[in-house]
């Protein structure tokens, strides 16, 4: 089964594996990416990924990904949905962005 991961939890398994050995030049840089652009911390990630996933047209890859770049514009959120060729309804962004924007 495949899970998908956000940015914090990554950085919180690189940061968990950092301190028990050295991380090859790769981990490195994902931690140093992580780090950078995980804007908010796990257990508000999990949260927001829950209210996203009470959507009945949600799915985990799209929660994760939006939890991820916190979108605040339509068509950030249309992009995600382009490479599967799912056009979303304007009501449907409208119900993402609002739940994005009680985390941002």
């Amino acid at each position: 089964m495949r899970k998908y991961l956000t940015l914090a939890e990554v950085k919180e398994l690189l940061r968990e594996e950092n301190e028990k050995r050295d991380l090859n030049s790769l981990q490195k840089s994902a931690l140093i990416h992580a780090e950078e652009f995980a804007k908010l911390k796990k257990e508000e990630i999990e949260k927001l990924i829950d209210e996203l996933m009470n959507l009945d047209f949600m799915d985990e890859k799209h929660a994760v990904k939006i939890a991820d770049i916190l979108p605040i514009h339509p068509d950030e959120i249309r992009a995600l949905y382009h490479k599967e060729k799912i056009v979303l309804p304007p009501e449907d962004i409208k119900k993402i962005l609002d739940i994005v924007a009680k985390y941002i």
